[in-house]
């Protein structure tokens, strides 16, 4: 069950890669998916996507352990979105930052990453331009993703949140505090933020898994197929999707349904760990014992060896863990 995680700053970066004198003004929102587990890379986590963006003011909440500050309800307006053609492309300081966006989105540890955003905050947060708010916003989000991956949570929250205040037309902020609340298990907050991504973007399949992956942590199996499925509609080609829909109608009774979805899966991805692993607490739990360990057989990543890490880092829902459990246990 993975939430899909998305970075958002590589169409201005591209846009403003040539030196003023060669470029055209042309600054446009795009998500690009990046994953911040460690399953499946091709979204950054099985579990949660998230997407990077960010500008701040004052940051809404606080997690404090001994109670919460209630956020206002999301109020995405896309058609606040910046009109990029009044960007000046000949600006020396839009050039310069998105250098360092650049320099930031390569960055090769998260701790210099995270440096560099708060770079790009401090440095151009006081200027009084177009594309301010544009800028200084994608690298409070895109700070916020950092935090996240770095277990910091509560600072990654006041970011997305200070993210949202200052772009209140971008979807990835929003989408990415989902996936902060859905780590801390503050799975109906979560749901809020994705619904509200869904509102504004109903074909944004990464907001679909995520909001399959929240209901799924409730145990709202029926729904969290229905979720998944969407998000696979959207995206055929998010095996995560499809994985975790089969996951999902397992856990819902399908067990049939479930296990011809988990070859299906794997007839095209031989090596998908995770759905072989599945495939054979399936397959044990029909009684299936030596077909379970000839499929176990072909599971490279020792992790699927640990019920603990499938339950709380994985996430799989409880019936599939179970199932695990007693195939380990034999």
């Amino acid at each position: 069950m993975a939430s899909s995680a998305v970075l958002f700053s590589a169409s201005l970066v591209l846009c403003l890669a040539a030196p003023p004198a060669h470029r055209t003004s042309c600054l446009g929102r795009q998500g690009v998916a990046v994953q911040v587990k460690e399953i499946d890379e091709s979204r950054r986590s099985p579990r949660r996507s998230r997407r990077s963006f960010g500008v701040g003011l004052a940051s809404a909440i606080g997690l404090a352990a001994a109670g919460r500050r209630a956020r206002a309800a999301y109020d995405i307006k896309p058609d606040l979105a910046p009109d990029s053609t009044k960007y000046d492309a000949q600006d020396s300081d839009l050039y310069e930052a998105s250098q360092l966006l650049q320099k930031a989105l390569n960055a090769d540890v998260v701790t210099e990453e995270e440096r560099l955003w708060t770079e790009v905050i401090s440095k151009y947060s006081g200027t009084d331009k177009a594309w301010t708010a544009d800028v200084v916003g994608r690298a409070y989000g895109n700070r916020g993703n950092a935090r996240a991956r770095q277990g910091k949570l509560q600072a990654a929250l006041e970011d997305y949140d200070t993210s949202i205040a200052m772009c209140p037309w971008a979807v990835d902020p929003v989408l990415n505090r989902g996936v902060a609340l859905e780590t801390l298990g503050r799975y109906e907050e979560a749901i809020e933020a994705y619904s509200a991504v869904l509102k504004a973007q109903p074909n944004d399949p990464a907001g679909w898994n995520n909001l399959g992956n929240a209901n799924m942590a409730l145990g709202q199996y029926a729904d969290a197929v229905t979720f998944y499925g969407k998000a696979s509609q959207l995206a055929p080609e998010f095996s995560f999707a499809q994985a975790n829909q089969a996951l999902a109608m397992y856990a819902a009774g399908d067990k049939n349904g479930a296990s011809r979805k988990m070859r299906a899966l794997l007839r095209r991805y031989p090596d998908f760990d995770d759905m072989r692993a599945a495939l054979v607490a399936s397959l044990w739990s029909q009684g299936l014992v030596d077909n379970a360990e000839q499929e176990w057989l072909r599971v490279a990543d020792e992790r699927y060896n640990d019920v603990n890490w499938l339950r709380k880092e994985r996430r799989w829902p409880q019936p599939v863990v179970e199932d695990m459990r007693g195939f380990l246990r034999k």
